[in-house]
């Protein structure tokens, strides 16, 4: 008998497809073979951690892209099951119109809609396939000959770069930048695991280090851009920082 085909809607960005991971892993763990539509930016990342799913390479356009073009890329590829994970889309106002919109933030309703236990989302370690050799050689590029204790610093998302006092830090530390130094954000994992703190704008390195667990013995440092609803459930022990007065009068006017 052959497999089930499982179809998922969610083309960009990189954080959502990392919170989202574990849904695909769940679907493949019932036998389904899962296809997966997304921006070719992130290909790289994603094939090399998740090899498991049939990436479907997407070229961005600012129309059909986010949902048309990736449920016609499904179509062809004869998915017998479709799920489209995004909370909301300028496109399809009926996307807010669920019951569950108003009381369920952004990560929790892809995994509402998709039918897979919320606690999943902190399974990403059995999700993805490391490279021991790609996150060593990143270490040596970025530290070299380096053995003290080091800080890592994610300001960057995908449309803000936060601001974070490094007087926090203790002054001996390093402080290492994530840059993109690599075609695969899972290769600083090996970086984020011997890490003393790790602070993280609210973007994919956040994601990665709470359903890692990462922060479970790291000291880590949160930075919010966003209002409460579009910012992820997390599960670690983060100390949560002041984002600042733009992000906060950007927060006041999505109320």
């Amino acid at each position: 008998m052959s497999k089930k085909r499982l179809g998922i809607i969610q083309s960009r960005g990189l954080g959502d497809l990392v919170i989202a991971l574990p849904i695909a892993r769940y679907y493949h763990d019932q036998g389904y073979l899962v296809h997966w539509p997304i921006a070719e930016q992130f290909m790289s990342s994603m094939t090399q951690a998740a090899p498991w799913v049939k990436w479907i390479p997407l070229t961005v356009d600012p129309g059909a892209y986010f949902y048309e073009t990736p449920m016609e890329r499904l179509r062809n590829f004869k998915c017998d099951e479709i799920i489209c994970l995004y909370q909301s889309l300028s496109s399809m106002p009926e996307l807010q119109a669920r019951p569950e919109f108003q009381i369920t933030k952004f990560d929790q309703i892809k995994y509402y809609e998709a039918g897979v236990p919320f606690t999943h989302k902190w399974r990403l370690s059995e999700c993805i396939t490391r490279n021991s050799e790609r996150e060593q050689a990143l270490k040596s590029l970025v530290l070299g000959d380096y053995t003290g204790a080091y800080c890592v610093l994610h300001l960057e998302g995908s449309d803000h770069r936060a601001e974070f006092d490094l007087s926090a830090i203790p002054p001996e530390y390093r402080v290492i930048e994530v840059r993109d130094q690599t075609d695969s954000i899972f290769d600083w994992l090996g970086l984020l695991e011997s890490a003393e703190v790790i602070v993280c704008v609210d973007s994919v390195m956040a994601n990665i280090v709470d359903q890692m667990l990462i922060n479970q013995t790291v000291d880590s440092y949160f930075i919010p851009r966003s209002h409460i609803q579009l910012t992820p459930v997390l599960n670690g022990p983060w100390t949560f920082v002041d984002p600042g007065e733009q992000v906060k009068q950007r927060i006041r006017v999505f109320r």
